[in-house]
């Protein structure tokens, strides 16, 4: 998803004329994610933030490079005189950092094929497979601990700095941080401003007129409420529009239904979030009545696209070096930046984070991390308390936290044990496999992917 933020009528309305008085230190791991040309040029984009060091670190050389001359370009062309140090090894720019933004990919593109694959064998049919069930699983087994050693030298050389979190899975990435460091991490995602501004679009409100109440889990926070000017509920225009199929309803079926069946919205496409539920993806009956192309549920989209996408994110770096296509320069809704301009300006400024439960949202377990509508200024990340969700709608997060909460402790204590017994949990898995499958079906994975999972 893409948009942009008009930062200067945000200032005007709030009536805030502030910038950033110091230079910044930044570290990006995971230079070679498609997010770092926007998100480096949003950062470049808040006032005042004109000088500043930039710690790029990959593990691969050659994306490297690319990342270190595409920021080199940006800051050329953005007037600014930030400095850059790339590196593999990021003990070397983390010390004094202020801000980490996190978004590493272990593994590349070599477990794709397995955390999709394997798991079509026992029946279990994935869209996305990178936060929840066997793909979602196996990506945190090979991601949280290295997260983990990252934190670890967080605490280390800049115990101040805020972590900044992008990479999948977020839930049991940010659980597992809060059970085992202590370092400051948010986890940030871009389905609630995705989801508010489609869900304009679909009721015909314009979208600066709709107000809303969300929260639940990453992917599966729920809109309970949803108002033009805070008055006239809209909910009645999509309940129509869904009841009557068509072009609205063709461009987000499985959310659309679930809206019909539990009576509210949710924050993550119909593909991905048709992974969360045991509902859609279990029969080929299904699959074919409910799933769509692409996002909206197209089985093994990602298995299928990713290792293309990855080649031409990278190529698309190289002609934008070479001048053959142009750098967009317009400040993206992702929340990172904002939370940097809030934090050193003083200028509050309501994100949507995963955070750790602590009485936030009463029904749904406090040792777990929710996702909800958090305030941010120069006292940090504080995020606001949501109430009840909906029964129904709080049995359905509930029911994805207790997988979320074995995978973790799978993850912090290398327990293929509380790895199989977290897949066994799972809502999709555990609609089309037994026991039995589920643990074979874990070993085959544990086999294939032993390479990436070292310890376990």
């Amino acid at each position: 998803m893409a948009g942009h933020i008009d930062h200067s009528k945000r200032a005007e309305n709030m009536g805030i004329l502030s910038a950033v008085q110091r230079p910044l230190k930044l570290v990006f791991l995971g230079a070679g994610s498609g997010f770092f040309e926007k998100l480096f040029i949003d950062v470049l984009s808040i006032p005042g933030a004109t000088a500043g060091e930039l710690g790029l670190v990959d593990v691969d050389p050659e994306r490297l490079e690319l990342a270190e001359k595409l920021a080199g370009k940006i800051i050329a062309e953005m007037g600014s005189t930030w400095t850059i140090q790339a590196t593999a090894d990021r003990r070397t720019v983390l010390k004094n950092a202020d801000y980490i933004i996190n978004c590493i990919e272990v593994s590349g593109t070599q477990c794709v094929r397995h955390d999709n694959d394997i798991p079509a064998k026992f029946g279990v049919d994935q869209c996305i497979g990178d936060t929840i069930g066997p793909g979602g699983l196996m990506k945190a087994l090979r991601t949280v601990p290295v997260f983990l050693d990252v934190l670890k030298d967080v605490e280390k050389y800049c115990p101040n700095a805020w972590v900044l979190n992008y990479t999948n899975p977020m839930s049991i990435m940010c659980l597992a941080a809060a059970r085992a460091s202590s370092a400051k991490v948010i986890g940030l995602c871009h389905s609630v401003q995705g989801t508010s501004h489609h869900l304009a679009e679909y009721a015909g409100v314009p979208y600066e007129h709709l107000v809303w109440k969300c929260g639940g889990i990453n992917h599966l926070a729920w809109f309970t409420e949803l108002k033009r000017d805070g008055v006239e509920d809209i909910y009645p225009i999509l309940f129509e529009k869904a009841r009557a199929g068509g072009e609205v309803y063709e461009k987000d079926p499985i959310r659309f239904d679930m809206m019909l069946h539990f009576g509210h919205f949710v924050t993550e496409s119909s593909g991905h979030f048709s992974e969360y539920l045991p509902y859609y993806r279990k029969r080929p009956e299904l699959i074919k009545k409910y799933c769509r192309s692409n996002y909206r549920g197209q089985s093994s989209f990602y298995a299928d696209g990713w290792p293309q996408w990855r080649k031409e994110c990278d190529e698309n770096r190289r002609q934008k070096l070479a001048g053959q296509k142009p750098i967009t320069f317009a400040r993206t809704w992702e929340y990172a930046s904002y939370i940097i301009e809030a934090m050193e300006t003083g200028s509050p400024f309501t994100i949507y984070g995963t955070v750790p439960n602590k009485g936030l949202i009463e029904n749904l377990p406090s040792d777990g991390v929710i996702e909800t509508a958090c305030l941010v200024d120069r006292r940090g990340v504080m995020p606001t308390r949501f109430g009840p969700l909906p029964p129904q709608c709080a049995a359905l997060c509930d029911w994805n936290m207790r997988m979320f909460d074995l995978a973790a402790t799978a993850c912090i204590e290398k327990s293929r044990a509380a790895a199989t017994h977290a897949l066994m949990l799972d809502p999709l898995t555990a609609a089309v496999c037994c026991p039995a499958e589920i643990k074979q079906m874990a070993e085959e994975l544990f086999e294939a992917e032993k390479e990436f999972l070292p310890g376990f």
